[in-house]
């Protein structure tokens, strides 16, 4: 049974930094491009950042361009989003996800696997 599972959400204040994991079991997921996703209540899903099989290629939302960091350890089939430079609009709850391309894609319809989410809360 595949799995992922997110952890490193938090309370945080503004300015501050967290360091979110999503460890994948079940399979491997080196093949695959991963994302993390956010939803903030009453908002549409949308994507944060993703990177490639490799690692080589990242992408990121205007939103946390300069202020995120996505990364992945293929040995331990684990993806992890470095947040610094938090806002009180990043608080939501993030998702990690996988997606059997090997490129990146911003569309959550085409990511096959999900997280069960980890909450993220920036106060002011």
């Amino acid at each position: 049974q595949v799995q992922l599972v997110e952890s490193g959400g938090g309370l945080v204040q503004a300015g501050g930094s967290l360091r979110l994991s999503c460890a994948a079991s079940g399979r491997t997921f080196n093949g695959y491009a991963m994302g993390w996703f956010r939803q903030a209540p009453g908002k549409e899903r949308e994507f944060v950042a993703g990177i490639s099989s490799s690692g080589s290629r990242t992408l990121y939302a205007d939103s946390v361009k300069g202020r995120f960091t996505i990364s992945r350890d293929n040995a331990k089939n684990t993806v992890y989003l470095q947040m610094s430079s938090l806002k009180p609009e990043d608080t939501a709850v993030y998702y990690c996800a996988v997606t059997y391309y090997e490129s990146i894609t911003t569309y959550a319809t085409y990511y096959h696997y999900w997280g069960q989410g980890t909450q993220v809360t920036v106060s002011s």
